[in-house]
Protein backbone atom coordinates (compact mmCIF):
# COMPACT_ATOMS: atom_id res chain seq x y z
CA UNK A 1 0.00 0.00 0.00
CA UNK A 2 1.18 3.17 -1.21
CA UNK A 3 0.69 6.72 1.63
CA UNK A 4 0.04 9.84 -0.21
CA UNK A 5 0.06 13.40 1.00
CA UNK A 6 -3.50 13.45 1.93
CA UNK A 7 -5.69 14.54 4.64
CA UNK A 8 -8.57 13.85 6.50
CA UNK A 9 -11.08 10.96 6.09
CA UNK A 10 -9.84 10.50 1.77
CA UNK A 11 -6.62 8.88 3.22
CA UNK A 12 -7.74 6.53 4.49
CA UNK A 13 -10.84 5.88 1.99
CA UNK A 14 -7.88 6.01 -0.64
CA UNK A 15 -5.65 3.11 1.00
CA UNK A 16 -8.91 0.67 1.41
CA UNK A 17 -10.54 1.39 -2.20
CA UNK A 18 -6.60 1.03 -3.67
CA UNK A 19 -6.53 -2.50 -1.88
CA UNK A 20 -9.57 -3.63 -3.99
CA UNK A 21 -11.42 -1.43 -6.03
CA UNK A 22 -14.15 -3.72 -7.13
CA UNK A 23 -15.57 -3.37 -3.69
CA UNK A 24 -15.71 0.31 -4.46
CA UNK A 25 -17.16 1.16 -7.91
CA UNK A 26 -15.78 2.92 -10.48
CA UNK A 27 -13.01 6.07 -9.96
CA UNK A 28 -14.67 8.81 -11.35
CA UNK A 29 -12.96 10.06 -14.78
CA UNK A 30 -13.07 13.66 -14.47
CA UNK A 31 -12.81 15.78 -11.68
CA UNK A 32 -16.56 17.49 -10.79
CA UNK A 33 -14.87 21.10 -10.09
CA UNK A 34 -12.55 21.91 -13.30
CA UNK A 35 -13.65 18.83 -15.35
CA UNK A 36 -9.63 17.73 -15.78
CA UNK A 37 -8.98 13.94 -16.50
CA UNK A 38 -5.47 13.59 -14.87
CA UNK A 39 -5.19 12.32 -10.77
CA UNK A 40 -8.68 12.04 -10.42
CA UNK A 41 -9.26 9.98 -7.29
CA UNK A 42 -12.29 8.30 -5.56
CA UNK A 43 -13.73 11.87 -4.24
CA UNK A 44 -14.12 13.21 -8.26
CA UNK A 45 -11.37 15.30 -7.56
CA UNK A 46 -8.17 16.05 -9.37
CA UNK A 47 -4.90 16.45 -7.52
CA UNK A 48 -4.49 20.37 -8.18
CA UNK A 49 -8.39 20.48 -6.84
CA UNK A 50 -7.57 18.33 -3.77
CA UNK A 51 -4.42 20.06 -2.70
CA UNK A 52 -6.83 23.67 -2.63
CA UNK A 53 -9.02 22.09 -0.40
CA UNK A 54 -6.86 20.99 1.86
CA UNK A 55 -5.91 24.90 1.98
CA UNK A 56 -8.92 26.10 2.43
CA UNK A 57 -9.91 23.45 5.49
CA UNK A 58 -11.28 25.34 8.29
CA UNK A 59 -13.39 24.74 11.81
CA UNK A 60 -16.95 23.24 11.55
CA UNK A 61 -19.69 25.89 10.11
CA UNK A 62 -22.90 24.33 10.83
CA UNK A 63 -25.06 26.18 9.17
CA UNK A 64 -22.83 25.23 5.73
CA UNK A 65 -24.01 21.76 6.84
CA UNK A 66 -26.90 19.59 5.97
CA UNK A 67 -29.33 18.50 8.45
CA UNK A 68 -27.44 14.94 9.08
CA UNK A 69 -23.99 16.96 9.28
CA UNK A 70 -25.40 19.33 12.08
CA UNK A 71 -25.60 15.33 14.37
CA UNK A 72 -22.45 14.26 12.50
CA UNK A 73 -20.17 16.98 11.29
CA UNK A 74 -17.47 15.58 9.08
CA UNK A 75 -14.50 16.91 9.49
CA UNK A 76 -12.51 18.47 6.37
CA UNK A 77 -8.79 18.06 5.20
CA UNK A 78 -6.35 19.18 6.76
CA UNK A 79 -2.66 20.22 5.43
CA UNK A 80 -0.10 17.96 6.17
CA UNK A 81 2.04 19.54 8.71
CA UNK A 82 -1.53 18.99 10.95
CA UNK A 83 -2.41 15.62 10.69
CA UNK A 84 -1.63 14.39 14.25
CA UNK A 85 -1.55 10.73 12.91
CA UNK A 86 1.13 11.11 10.08
CA UNK A 87 4.92 11.74 11.39
CA UNK A 88 8.17 11.41 9.66
CA UNK A 89 10.00 9.84 12.12
CA UNK A 90 6.98 6.80 12.65
CA UNK A 91 6.04 4.45 10.08
CA UNK A 92 3.61 2.28 12.39
CA UNK A 93 1.59 5.76 12.76
CA UNK A 94 1.66 6.99 9.09
CA UNK A 95 0.66 3.06 8.19
CA UNK A 96 -2.98 3.16 10.31
CA UNK A 97 -5.98 4.85 9.59
CA UNK A 98 -7.00 7.96 11.64
CA UNK A 99 -9.79 7.30 14.52
CA UNK A 100 -12.45 9.41 15.32
CA UNK A 101 -10.82 10.54 18.62
CA UNK A 102 -8.09 11.42 16.81
CA UNK A 103 -10.35 13.62 14.48
CA UNK A 104 -12.22 14.97 16.75
CA UNK A 105 -9.13 16.05 18.73
CA UNK A 106 -7.63 17.89 15.85
CA UNK A 107 -10.20 19.74 14.78
CA UNK A 108 -11.37 20.70 18.67
CA UNK A 109 -7.64 22.01 19.13
CA UNK A 110 -8.48 25.83 17.50
CA UNK A 111 -11.44 25.89 19.80
CA UNK A 112 -9.19 24.76 23.00
CA UNK A 113 -6.72 27.62 22.52
CA UNK A 114 -9.36 30.14 21.61
CA UNK A 115 -10.21 29.28 25.29
CA UNK A 116 -7.08 29.45 26.55
CA UNK A 117 -6.58 32.85 25.47
CA UNK A 118 -9.30 33.85 26.85
CA UNK A 119 -8.75 32.24 30.25
CA UNK A 120 -5.36 33.86 30.19
CA UNK A 121 -7.18 37.44 29.26
CA UNK A 122 -9.41 36.66 32.78
CA UNK A 123 -6.23 36.78 34.65
CA UNK A 124 -6.17 41.00 34.17
CA UNK A 125 -2.97 42.73 34.05
CA UNK A 126 -2.45 45.45 36.11
CA UNK A 127 -2.07 48.69 35.20
CA UNK A 128 0.07 50.69 38.33
CA UNK A 129 -0.30 54.64 37.88
CA UNK A 130 -0.18 55.43 41.54
CA UNK A 131 2.96 57.90 41.24
CA UNK A 132 1.39 59.55 38.62
CA UNK A 133 -1.20 60.45 41.48
CA UNK A 134 0.70 60.72 44.22
CA UNK A 135 2.53 63.83 42.17
CA UNK A 136 -0.67 65.30 41.35
CA UNK A 137 -1.75 65.42 45.17
CA UNK A 138 1.30 66.76 45.77
CA UNK A 139 0.95 69.56 43.19
CA UNK A 140 -2.87 69.98 44.52
CA UNK A 141 -0.98 70.92 47.76
CA UNK A 142 1.78 73.18 47.07
CA UNK A 143 -0.50 75.48 44.33
CA UNK A 144 -3.54 75.29 46.29
CA UNK A 145 -6.20 74.37 43.53
CA UNK A 146 -9.74 74.09 44.17
CA UNK A 147 -9.08 74.32 48.25
CA UNK A 148 -12.07 74.89 50.65
CA UNK A 149 -10.15 75.33 54.02
CA UNK A 150 -7.37 77.42 55.16
CA UNK A 151 -5.47 76.03 58.56
CA UNK A 152 -3.08 78.88 59.92
CA UNK A 153 -0.75 77.32 62.13
CA UNK A 154 0.78 79.72 64.78
CA UNK A 155 3.56 79.32 66.60
CA UNK A 156 2.99 79.60 70.66
CA UNK A 157 4.65 82.85 72.29
CA UNK A 158 5.27 84.53 68.46
CA UNK A 159 3.80 86.45 66.24
CA UNK A 160 4.51 83.91 62.97
CA UNK A 161 1.57 82.73 61.25
CA UNK A 162 1.92 79.87 58.36
CA UNK A 163 -0.98 79.51 56.09
CA UNK A 164 -1.90 76.22 54.31
CA UNK A 165 -4.72 76.01 51.44
CA UNK A 166 -6.06 72.52 52.14
CA UNK A 167 -9.11 70.57 51.43
CA UNK A 168 -11.72 69.24 53.79
CA UNK A 169 -12.07 65.64 52.42
CA UNK A 170 -8.42 64.68 52.30
CA UNK A 171 -7.51 66.01 55.71
CA UNK A 172 -11.19 64.14 57.05
CA UNK A 173 -9.94 61.02 55.65
CA UNK A 174 -7.28 60.91 58.16
CA UNK A 175 -8.30 62.44 60.91
CA UNK A 176 -11.81 62.53 63.08
CA UNK A 177 -10.63 65.89 64.55
CA UNK A 178 -9.93 67.71 61.30
CA UNK A 179 -13.37 66.28 59.96
CA UNK A 180 -15.22 67.82 63.59
CA UNK A 181 -12.89 71.07 63.08
CA UNK A 182 -13.62 71.85 59.60
CA UNK A 183 -17.43 70.57 59.32
CA UNK A 184 -19.18 73.36 59.81
CA UNK A 185 -15.99 76.14 58.83
CA UNK A 186 -13.54 77.12 56.30
CA UNK A 187 -10.70 78.49 58.36
CA UNK A 188 -9.22 77.45 61.30
CA UNK A 189 -6.46 79.08 63.69
CA UNK A 190 -3.94 76.23 65.09
CA UNK A 191 -1.88 76.88 68.00
CA UNK A 192 1.25 74.76 68.05
CA UNK A 193 4.45 74.44 70.01
CA UNK A 194 7.46 76.02 67.85
CA UNK A 195 9.00 72.70 67.07
CA UNK A 196 5.45 71.53 65.35
CA UNK A 197 4.70 74.40 63.68
CA UNK A 198 8.03 74.00 62.04
CA UNK A 199 7.23 70.84 61.05
CA UNK A 200 3.08 71.26 60.33
CA UNK A 201 4.47 71.25 56.64
CA UNK A 202 5.62 67.96 56.42
CA UNK A 203 2.42 66.68 58.77
CA UNK A 204 0.14 68.01 56.21
CA UNK A 205 2.16 66.90 53.29
CA UNK A 206 2.13 62.87 54.46
CA UNK A 207 -1.66 63.34 54.74
CA UNK A 208 -1.54 64.11 50.95
CA UNK A 209 1.05 61.63 49.84
CA UNK A 210 1.45 59.38 52.70
CA UNK A 211 5.14 59.71 53.14
CA UNK A 212 7.89 62.26 54.58
CA UNK A 213 11.43 62.60 55.18
CA UNK A 214 12.20 62.53 59.26
CA UNK A 215 15.18 64.23 61.03
CA UNK A 216 16.05 62.50 64.48
CA UNK A 217 15.40 66.90 65.77
CA UNK A 218 12.40 66.37 64.24
CA UNK A 219 10.33 62.57 65.94
CA UNK A 220 9.35 64.50 68.48
CA UNK A 221 7.09 66.98 66.87
CA UNK A 222 5.08 65.20 64.13
CA UNK A 223 4.73 62.25 66.90
CA UNK A 224 3.07 64.73 68.88
CA UNK A 225 1.00 65.91 65.65
CA UNK A 226 0.28 62.95 65.01
CA UNK A 227 -0.81 62.53 68.67
CA UNK A 228 -2.92 65.21 68.83
CA UNK A 229 -4.77 65.03 65.26
CA UNK A 230 -4.98 61.18 65.44
CA UNK A 231 -3.54 60.18 62.55
CA UNK A 232 -2.44 57.21 63.59
CA UNK A 233 -0.45 55.44 60.72
CA UNK A 234 1.82 58.50 61.64
CA UNK A 235 1.85 58.16 64.81
CA UNK A 236 3.28 54.75 64.26
CA UNK A 237 5.57 55.42 61.49
CA UNK A 238 7.34 57.85 63.56
CA UNK A 239 7.69 55.34 66.82
CA UNK A 240 8.83 52.55 64.82
CA UNK A 241 11.67 55.07 63.30
CA UNK A 242 12.52 56.19 67.16
CA UNK A 243 13.20 52.61 68.70
CA UNK A 244 15.05 51.79 65.10
CA UNK A 245 17.55 54.62 65.66
CA UNK A 246 17.49 53.80 69.70
CA UNK A 247 19.15 50.39 68.27
CA UNK A 248 21.64 52.49 66.00
CA UNK A 249 22.92 54.72 68.86
CA UNK A 250 21.88 57.83 66.95
CA UNK A 251 19.09 59.00 69.09
CA UNK A 252 18.28 60.94 72.15
CA UNK A 253 17.19 57.95 74.18
CA UNK A 254 16.33 60.42 77.49
CA UNK A 255 14.74 62.60 75.85
CA UNK A 256 12.94 60.49 74.07
CA UNK A 257 12.13 58.01 77.54
CA UNK A 258 10.75 61.39 78.84
CA UNK A 259 8.66 62.06 75.97
CA UNK A 260 7.14 58.38 76.00
CA UNK A 261 6.19 59.12 79.32
CA UNK A 262 4.23 62.29 78.67
CA UNK A 263 2.38 60.39 75.74
CA UNK A 264 1.47 57.23 77.63
CA UNK A 265 3.71 55.66 74.45
CA UNK A 266 4.78 52.47 76.60
CA UNK A 267 6.65 50.60 73.81
CA UNK A 268 8.73 53.57 72.90
CA UNK A 269 9.12 53.92 76.66
CA UNK A 270 10.39 50.49 77.00
CA UNK A 271 12.29 50.48 74.08
CA UNK A 272 14.44 53.77 75.37
CA UNK A 273 14.80 52.10 78.99
CA UNK A 274 16.23 48.97 77.26
CA UNK A 275 19.01 50.95 75.26
CA UNK A 276 19.80 53.09 78.05
CA UNK A 277 20.08 50.09 79.79
CA UNK A 278 22.01 48.57 77.46
CA UNK A 279 24.42 51.19 76.87
CA UNK A 280 24.62 53.23 80.29
CA UNK A 281 28.16 53.75 79.89
CA UNK A 282 27.93 55.78 76.70
CA UNK A 283 25.26 57.63 78.24
CA UNK A 284 26.33 58.55 81.64
CA UNK A 285 29.55 60.36 79.73
CA UNK A 286 27.34 62.26 77.24
CA UNK A 287 25.50 65.50 77.86
CA UNK A 288 22.28 63.57 78.43
CA UNK A 289 23.40 62.25 81.46
CA UNK A 290 22.46 65.47 82.99
CA UNK A 291 18.97 65.55 81.89
CA UNK A 292 17.58 62.16 83.90
CA UNK A 293 14.96 62.88 85.71
CA UNK A 294 14.91 61.09 89.06
CA UNK A 295 12.24 58.66 88.19
CA UNK A 296 14.48 57.50 84.87
CA UNK A 297 17.05 57.06 87.42
CA UNK A 298 15.80 54.79 89.30
CA UNK A 299 14.57 52.92 87.07
CA UNK A 300 17.75 52.14 86.19
CA UNK A 301 19.33 51.78 89.59
CA UNK A 302 17.19 49.21 90.19
CA UNK A 303 18.02 46.91 86.84
CA UNK A 304 20.41 43.99 87.03
CA UNK A 305 21.17 44.03 83.52
CA UNK A 306 22.79 47.26 83.63
CA UNK A 307 25.86 47.05 80.95
CA UNK A 308 28.68 48.90 82.34
CA UNK A 309 32.58 48.59 83.59
CA UNK A 310 31.73 47.66 87.28
CA UNK A 311 29.65 48.93 89.90
CA UNK A 312 32.28 51.40 90.62
CA UNK A 313 31.58 53.16 87.71
CA UNK A 314 28.16 53.71 88.18
CA UNK A 315 28.67 54.99 91.78
CA UNK A 316 30.82 57.73 89.78
CA UNK A 317 28.49 58.26 87.46
CA UNK A 318 25.46 58.71 90.63
CA UNK A 319 27.64 60.50 92.03
CA UNK A 320 28.64 63.20 88.65
CA UNK A 321 24.08 63.41 88.33
CA UNK A 322 23.90 64.48 91.95
CA UNK A 323 26.30 67.16 92.19
CA UNK A 324 24.24 68.31 88.59
CA UNK A 325 20.39 67.74 89.44
CA UNK A 326 20.88 68.77 92.93
CA UNK A 327 17.92 66.73 94.00
CA UNK A 328 16.17 66.48 97.69
CA UNK A 329 18.19 64.91 100.21
CA UNK A 330 15.47 61.80 100.15
CA UNK A 331 16.01 61.02 96.52
CA UNK A 332 19.71 61.23 96.66
CA UNK A 333 19.62 58.75 100.04
CA UNK A 334 17.41 56.81 98.02
CA UNK A 335 19.31 56.84 94.85
CA UNK A 336 22.80 55.77 96.81
CA UNK A 337 21.25 53.07 98.78
CA UNK A 338 20.59 51.34 94.97
CA UNK A 339 23.96 51.07 94.80
CA UNK A 340 24.97 47.26 95.04
CA UNK A 341 28.42 47.99 97.24
CA UNK A 342 29.28 43.93 97.93
CA UNK A 343 30.18 44.35 94.23
CA UNK A 344 32.86 46.72 94.70
CA UNK A 345 36.43 45.46 96.32
CA UNK A 346 37.26 46.82 99.47
CA UNK A 347 40.25 48.52 98.24
CA UNK A 348 37.69 51.00 96.26
CA UNK A 349 35.46 51.14 99.21
CA UNK A 350 38.06 52.71 101.42
CA UNK A 351 38.62 55.43 98.53
CA UNK A 352 35.15 56.14 98.20
CA UNK A 353 34.64 56.60 102.32
CA UNK A 354 37.97 59.01 102.26
CA UNK A 355 37.24 61.05 98.82
CA UNK A 356 33.64 60.98 97.97
CA UNK A 357 31.54 63.93 98.69
CA UNK A 358 28.55 62.34 97.98
CA UNK A 359 29.59 59.74 100.84
CA UNK A 360 30.77 62.51 102.58
CA UNK A 361 27.03 64.20 102.82
CA UNK A 362 24.81 61.24 102.81
CA UNK A 363 27.01 58.56 104.56
CA UNK A 364 25.02 58.24 107.64
CA UNK A 365 22.47 56.67 105.07
CA UNK A 366 24.13 53.75 103.67
CA UNK A 367 26.36 53.26 106.65
CA UNK A 368 24.76 49.94 106.86
CA UNK A 369 25.03 48.96 103.24
CA UNK A 370 28.73 49.93 103.20
CA UNK A 371 29.35 47.33 106.36
CA UNK A 372 27.26 44.84 105.14
CA UNK A 373 29.58 45.37 102.55
CA UNK A 374 33.15 45.15 104.39
CA UNK A 375 31.34 41.51 106.13
CA UNK A 376 31.10 39.76 102.85
CA UNK A 377 34.14 40.46 101.50
CA UNK A 378 35.72 39.29 104.46
CA UNK A 379 34.83 35.73 105.09
CA UNK A 380 33.89 33.37 102.73
CA UNK A 381 30.49 33.20 100.48
CA UNK A 382 29.95 29.99 102.13
CA UNK A 383 30.70 31.07 105.15
CA UNK A 384 29.09 34.37 105.23
CA UNK A 385 25.46 32.67 103.76
CA UNK A 386 25.01 30.79 107.14
CA UNK A 387 24.27 34.11 108.81
CA UNK A 388 23.24 36.34 106.16
CA UNK A 389 20.37 36.16 103.09
CA UNK A 390 22.49 36.38 99.95
CA UNK A 391 19.59 36.46 97.82
CA UNK A 392 18.80 40.04 97.56
CA UNK A 393 19.88 42.11 94.56
CA UNK A 394 22.99 43.46 96.60
CA UNK A 395 24.66 40.25 95.99
CA UNK A 396 23.79 39.93 92.53
CA UNK A 397 26.44 41.21 90.15
CA UNK A 398 24.99 43.86 86.50
CA UNK A 399 27.04 42.65 83.56
CA UNK A 400 30.32 44.01 84.10
CA UNK A 401 32.51 44.87 81.70
CA UNK A 402 35.95 44.39 83.08
CA UNK A 403 38.24 41.76 82.28
CA UNK A 404 37.50 39.73 85.74
CA UNK A 405 34.22 39.15 84.80
CA UNK A 406 34.06 37.79 80.80
CA UNK A 407 35.91 38.52 77.48
CA UNK A 408 35.48 40.00 74.60
CA UNK A 409 35.31 37.89 71.29
CA UNK A 410 34.92 39.06 67.42
CA UNK A 411 34.04 36.68 65.13
CA UNK A 412 34.98 37.44 61.60
CA UNK A 413 32.78 35.86 59.08
CA UNK A 414 30.87 33.92 61.39
CA UNK A 415 28.73 32.38 58.68
CA UNK A 416 31.72 30.04 57.36
CA UNK A 417 32.32 27.42 60.05
CA UNK A 418 32.32 26.43 63.98
CA UNK A 419 34.41 28.48 66.23
CA UNK A 420 35.56 27.68 69.83
CA UNK A 421 37.56 30.17 72.70
CA UNK A 422 38.66 29.64 75.99
CA UNK A 423 38.63 32.75 78.55
CA UNK A 424 38.83 32.58 82.42
CA UNK A 425 36.61 34.88 85.34
CA UNK A 426 37.01 35.35 89.16
CA UNK A 427 35.21 33.22 90.89
CA UNK A 428 32.74 35.20 92.59
CA UNK A 429 32.57 39.26 93.58
CA UNK A 430 33.85 38.72 97.50
CA UNK A 431 37.21 39.60 98.46
CA UNK A 432 38.08 35.73 99.49
CA UNK A 433 37.69 34.16 96.03
CA UNK A 434 39.49 37.67 94.59
CA UNK A 435 42.80 34.99 93.34
CA UNK A 436 40.14 32.44 92.12
CA UNK A 437 39.59 31.95 88.51
CA UNK A 438 37.59 29.50 86.61
CA UNK A 439 38.14 28.68 82.74
CA UNK A 440 35.55 28.72 80.32
CA UNK A 441 34.89 26.93 76.99
CA UNK A 442 32.89 28.54 74.40
CA UNK A 443 32.15 26.81 71.16
CA UNK A 444 30.08 28.65 68.49
CA UNK A 445 28.47 27.05 65.67
CA UNK A 446 26.17 29.29 63.04
CA UNK A 447 24.42 26.08 61.55
CA UNK A 448 23.28 23.86 65.08
CA UNK A 449 20.41 21.76 63.86
CA UNK A 450 17.99 20.93 67.16
CA UNK A 451 17.57 17.24 67.89
CA UNK A 452 14.06 18.15 66.46
CA UNK A 453 15.49 18.51 62.98
CA UNK A 454 18.52 15.99 62.83
CA UNK A 455 18.17 13.18 60.54
CA UNK A 456 16.23 9.94 61.80
CA UNK A 457 17.64 6.78 60.01
CA UNK A 458 15.17 4.44 59.24
CA UNK A 459 16.80 1.43 58.09
CA UNK A 460 20.42 -0.45 58.36
CA UNK A 461 21.21 1.30 55.35
CA UNK A 462 22.19 4.48 56.64
CA UNK A 463 19.07 6.11 54.92
CA UNK A 464 18.01 9.28 56.55
CA UNK A 465 14.69 10.99 57.07
CA UNK A 466 13.93 13.79 56.46
CA UNK A 467 16.88 14.99 55.28
CA UNK A 468 18.31 17.95 57.22
CA UNK A 469 19.55 20.90 55.36
CA UNK A 470 22.40 23.74 56.17
CA UNK A 471 19.53 26.54 56.12
CA UNK A 472 17.48 24.64 58.30
CA UNK A 473 20.40 24.84 61.29
CA UNK A 474 20.69 28.09 63.71
CA UNK A 475 23.12 29.95 65.46
CA UNK A 476 24.26 28.58 68.58
CA UNK A 477 26.81 29.33 71.57
CA UNK A 478 28.07 27.01 74.60
CA UNK A 479 29.66 28.17 77.75
CA UNK A 480 31.13 25.42 80.04
CA UNK A 481 33.48 24.84 82.65
CA UNK A 482 37.16 23.54 81.62
CA UNK A 483 36.90 21.68 84.96
CA UNK A 484 34.73 21.44 87.64
CA UNK A 485 35.95 21.05 91.61
CA UNK A 486 34.40 22.23 95.22
CA UNK A 487 35.47 25.73 94.39
CA UNK A 488 31.34 26.43 93.16
CA UNK A 489 29.93 25.10 96.04
CA UNK A 490 26.97 27.35 96.98
CA UNK A 491 27.20 29.44 93.52
CA UNK A 492 25.66 28.95 89.55
CA UNK A 493 26.73 31.08 87.09
CA UNK A 494 24.93 33.03 84.75
CA UNK A 495 26.38 33.67 81.29
CA UNK A 496 25.16 36.60 79.25
CA UNK A 497 26.09 37.39 75.70
CA UNK A 498 26.02 41.07 74.20
CA UNK A 499 26.18 41.56 70.96
CA UNK A 500 27.12 45.03 69.51
CA UNK A 501 29.45 47.29 67.68
CA UNK A 502 32.18 49.51 68.70
CA UNK A 503 31.30 53.32 68.18
CA UNK A 504 33.69 55.81 69.11
CA UNK A 505 35.89 53.26 71.41
CA UNK A 506 32.92 52.36 73.39
CA UNK A 507 30.92 48.93 73.03
CA UNK A 508 27.19 49.69 71.45
CA UNK A 509 25.10 46.99 72.65
CA UNK A 510 22.18 46.06 70.66
CA UNK A 511 21.34 42.55 72.08
CA UNK A 512 21.76 40.90 75.01
CA UNK A 513 20.84 36.85 75.83
CA UNK A 514 21.68 35.02 79.02
CA UNK A 515 21.18 31.43 79.94
CA UNK A 516 22.33 29.13 82.23
CA UNK A 517 24.96 27.09 79.89
CA UNK A 518 23.50 27.43 75.98
CA UNK A 519 21.73 29.48 74.41
CA UNK A 520 19.64 26.94 73.21
CA UNK A 521 17.66 27.74 76.39
CA UNK A 522 17.48 31.41 75.39
CA UNK A 523 15.51 30.40 72.35
CA UNK A 524 15.77 33.52 70.11
CA UNK A 525 19.60 33.62 70.16
CA UNK A 526 20.24 35.08 67.13
CA UNK A 527 17.17 33.94 65.73
CA UNK A 528 16.80 36.89 63.10
CA UNK A 529 19.85 37.49 62.62
CA UNK A 530 21.18 36.65 58.48
CA UNK A 531 24.68 36.06 59.05
CA UNK A 532 25.81 35.74 55.44
CA UNK A 533 24.40 39.70 54.42
CA UNK A 534 27.50 41.34 54.80
CA UNK A 535 24.90 44.25 55.69
CA UNK A 536 23.41 42.39 58.51
CA UNK A 537 22.22 44.55 61.82
CA UNK A 538 24.20 41.69 63.87
CA UNK A 539 27.76 42.32 62.16
CA UNK A 540 30.07 45.47 61.16
CA UNK A 541 32.49 45.32 58.79
CA UNK A 542 31.46 41.26 58.17
CA UNK A 543 32.30 40.71 62.04
CA UNK A 544 29.92 39.12 65.22
CA UNK A 545 31.04 41.58 67.96
CA UNK A 546 30.61 39.76 71.12
CA UNK A 547 31.07 39.94 75.32
CA UNK A 548 31.00 36.73 77.34
CA UNK A 549 29.64 37.74 80.85
CA UNK A 550 29.67 35.50 83.99
CA UNK A 551 27.77 35.95 87.04
CA UNK A 552 27.88 34.36 89.50
CA UNK A 553 24.63 34.00 92.00
CA UNK A 554 24.98 32.85 95.31
CA UNK A 555 22.25 30.52 97.41
CA UNK A 556 21.43 30.59 100.37
CA UNK A 557 22.10 27.53 102.44
CA UNK A 558 19.92 25.82 104.47
CA UNK A 559 20.72 25.53 107.91
CA UNK A 560 20.21 22.44 110.10
CA UNK A 561 18.94 23.56 113.65
CA UNK A 562 20.55 21.92 116.55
Amino acid sequence: MKLRAAGGVSAGLESSNSANPDEAGARPSSCSLCGSREGVELLGLCASQRQKSMHRAGPWDPESQGEEDLIHPQPRALPRSQIPWESPTSVSQAQRSPSHEELGQTLLAPCKAQRADVGGEAAGTSINHSQAVLQRLQELLRQGNASDVVLRVQAAGTDEVRVFHAHRLLLGLHSELFRELLSNQSEAVLQEPRDCAAVFDKFIRYLYCGELTVLLTQAIPLHRLATKYGVASLQRGVADYMRAHLAGGAGPAVGWYHYAVGTGDEALRESCLQFLAWNLSAVAASTEWGAVSPELLWQLLQRSDLVLQDELELFHALEAWLGRARPPPAVAERALRAIRYPMIPPAQLFQLQARSAALARYGPAVADLLLQAYQFHAASPLHYAKFFDVNGSAFLPRNYLAPAWGAPWVINNPARDDRSTSFQTQLGPSGHDAGRRVTWNVLFSPRWLPVSLRPVYADAAGTALPAARPEDGRPRLVVTPASSGGDAAGVSFQKTVLVGARQQGRLLVRHAYSFHQSSEEAGDFLAHADLQRRNSEYLVENALHLHLIVKPVYHTLIRTPK
